[in-house]
């Protein structure tokens, strides 16, 4: 192992900290949904526990971030995303947003499933989703919606939710995800009339 590597997963338990305060979960919500436990997670968090893969993917599903997000360099002030797909149970992801913000973007490219292959899930957080191209079906509680090309739809992740491609072309969808439950706005405010201007 050279030095930068080891130093590098030396500095790993700070950032790993802030992503998930970021998220605003704590440490034992974050345990239970990534399947470590509160002790090693706190060891990790804490730089006593080094940084190993079998712990780093489980937390980067859960934050939804590539692992180079947990370990990278700290921001060099370039503002360019140098986005890294990542191809998982046939979806691919891209992100298009860095870590550590309330909101996190990603685009989706889903093939076709059975609606069997679904399962719906509950978690804390506000969910945004425009369908770029293909058709995307949402079950949000007991209901089921089905989008199309250049629709949107948003909803709060503590309904059970599930959303998926059913076909008959690939999906690609972009999703933004706020953490902290707050709604997507996407009209902005119309400017003050200025005074003795037409109505």
């Amino acid at each position: 192992m050279t030095d930068d590597i080891r130093e590098v997963l030396a500095t790993a338990g700070a950032r790993i900290r802030a992503i998930r305060e970021s998220r605003a979960l704590t440490l034992s919500a974050a345990a239970e949904a990534s399947g470590i436990s509160t002790s090693t997670l706190s060891r990790l968090e804490s730089g006593s526990r080094r940084a190993t893969l079998e712990l780093l993917l489980p937390l980067a599903r859960l934050y939804r971030v590539p692992l180079d997000d947990l370990v990278g360099a700290p921001a060099t002030g370039d503002p360019r995303v140098h986005p890294r797909p990542v191809l998982r149970n046939g979806v691919t992801t891209i992100p298009l947003s860095r870590s550590g913000g309330e909101w996190s973007a990603f685009k989706q490219i889903l093939p076709p499933r059975p609606d069997a292959e679904y399962t719906q899930r509950v978690h804390e957080g506000w969910d945004w989703l425009y369908v770029i191209s293909g058709r995307l079906k949402l079950w949000l509680g007991d209901e089921t919606f089905v989008l199309e090309e250049g629709e949107a739809a948003d909803f709060d992740t503590r309904t059970p939710h599930a959303f998926g491609n059913p076909g008959p072309g690939v999906l690609e969808v972009l999703c933004l995800f706020n953490s902290q439950g707050q709604r997507m706005h996407v009209r902005a405010a119309a400017p003050p009339l200025t005074q003795g201007a037409p109505a």
